[in-house]
């Protein structure tokens, strides 16, 4: 896994047929048959990348993005909604019940996401967020904040300094603007997007999806992570068949 960097980041080791026909900033949708709850994130524009001093040059060049409207799951996906759609619970941390699920690859965040579409009725619109989508609805539509809500983590997400060395149930802290909670720590949530360094520089302006290089993004910062983690910018890559208690997944839904 990826220097995550690594001093500071090691893992310890609607209406059911159309959601989006009302769908307006703030508005949500329950899908019947997981009980996962969805938010609806407004188009817009935003400035993606370190905005705050960071040292990480992949999250560099600061660049403008604009993004469709989009729904994204309020809670990381939960270990008992994995086991009801996958049939058993992955989790190294075997919390149960609403605890974030972890031990999860990307291969396997998209095969969750395949048996959603296959067992639902939303014609195949669940998926992961890509990077920027990600980015602009942990920082609350765009705004300029370094944590999922604000400036203080504390408040805010489950990290290192506070966790107690394992993940909470999901929404025990403080949600950001958008009501997306445990978007700064608890568990790192796998996106759409290969990781490439460089990816910035070449990025499209409109709903950019990277898709060359190696392996995949993962965004949040998790329970065992330092503060530098848990920047909405900051970028973790591991391989897409990479299983650790760091990781788990939160769920889009396109309109």
């Amino acid at each position: 896994m990826r220097s995550m960097r690594v001093s500071l980041c090691v893992v310890a080791l609607l209406a059911l047929c159309s959601p989006v026909l009302a769908a307006t900033p703030g508005k949500e949708w329950k899908d019947p048959a997981t009980g996962m709850e969805f938010v609806w994130v407004p188009k817009g524009c935003f400035q993606m990348g370190d905005t705050f001093g960071g040292r990480d040059s992949d999250e560099k060049p600061v660049h403008e993005v604009c993004l469709d409207g989009f729904w994204l799951g309020r809670y990381s996906v939960t270990q008992r909604q994995w086991a009801q759609v996958m049939g058993a619970n992955p989790s190294r941390g075997q919390e149960g019940g609403d605890a974030p699920v972890d031990n999860v690859t990307w291969q396997e965040a998209k095969a969750f996401v395949a048996r959603l579409n296959a067992q639902g009725k939303e014609g195949g619109r669940y998926r992961l967020p890509t990077e920027a989508e990600w980015e602009y609805a942990c920082r609350s539509g765009g705004q300029a904040e370094m944590f999922a809500g604000g400036a203080d983590l504390d408040r805010l997400g489950w990290f290192r300094d506070n966790s107690g060395g394992g993940a909470h149930p999901v929404g025990q802290k403080a949600p950001n603007g958008l009501g997306l909670y445990d978007m700064s720590g608890n568990v790192f949530q796998w996106t759409e997007d290969v990781y490439e360094k460089t990816a910035y520089a070449h990025h499209a302006r409109s709903n950019p999806l990277h898709t060359a290089g190696w392996g995949r993004v993962a965004r949040g910062g998790y329970w065992g992570g330092g503060a530098d983690c848990a920047r909405c910018s900051f970028r973790c890559y591991l391989s897409d068949r990479c299983k650790n208690a760091s990781t788990g997944l939160r769920v889009a839904l396109a309109p």
